[in-house]
């Protein structure tokens, strides 16, 4: 991998490119699991983590679309696992409070993906500007940035929320481009998530970096495929 282009501006998504949000979720979800003594109504605690990961990717999913909002996202991710041992006796106000009690949990974690902190330290001695980019929620993804030691690294915070639009929409990203003054010329994405990091960052005219941590299959010479690919975080030092 060779280093071809200057950069000057770093779009960095932060859920599962730099924090381990599904590690960190995957304890949380287990402690709010005992929390709220759901033995009770699950046998086997596998049948709740499994459909609560199931409805979780999918409606994350569909709210990155904009196809429902993050209020429904909420309660919905912890209805349908809930419903699978409780039935009816799911109700909002019981997922309300549950999602409370998870999400603070969450964001108390300080988990990050192996590398992060050396690959930050790496593109701050190299004098890049560098952005959080994320459709993750306002109050807890500061408080996630606080508990791994990760919020000094960035030069701004872009979320979705304040954006007003998801990524990969490209109201978003122009959001981006207006909040930070970043040329799409030499701005680099860096993000997990094929459809909405790379994706998303292709079709606003920018160059992409895929972490692929999650084993995609690209196609050599597919005319989508992103600019990069790294299996590792620290491979991108080779490249940028």
């Amino acid at each position: 991998m060779e280093k071809n282009k200057l950069y000057r501006d770093l779009f960095i998504d932060f859920d599962d490119t730099l924090y381990d949000t599904h590690g960190n979720c995957d304890l949380s979800i287990r402690e709010t699991f005992e929390y709220y003594r759901l033995e009770r109504y699950f046998d086997n605690p596998q049948v709740f983590y499994d459909a609560y990961w199931e409805a979780n990717i999918a409606l994350w999913s569909r709210y990155s679309k904009g196809e429902i909002t993050r209020d429904f996202l909420i309660v919905e991710r912890f209805r349908r696992p809930l419903s699978v041992g409780m039935g009816d006796a799911a109700t909002e106000e019981y997922c309300l409070k549950m999602s409370d009690k998870f999400l603070e949990l969450c964001s108390s974690k300080p988990g990050t993906v192996k590398g992060a902190h050396e690959l930050m330290q790496y593109l701050r001695e190299k004098g890049y500007r560098m952005h959080m980019t994320s459709n993750g929620f306002h109050e807890v993804q500061y408080k996630k940035l606080a508990a791994c030691g990760l919020r000094d690294y960035f030069d701004t915070i872009v979320l979705s929320e304040d954006a007003g639009a998801n990524k990969p929409a490209q109201a978003y990203f122009d959001y981006a481009f207006k909040k930070t003054g970043a040329d799409p010329e030499t701005t680099l994405m860096i993000g997990d998530n094929l459809q909405t990091d790379i994706k998303g960052a292709m079709s606003a005219g920018i160059d992409a970096l895929l972490f692929n941590r999650w084993g995609y299959d690209i196609k050599s010479g597919d005319p989508e495929a992103p600019t990069y690919i790294v299996s590792d975080l620290l491979d991108i030092k080779q490249i940028i």
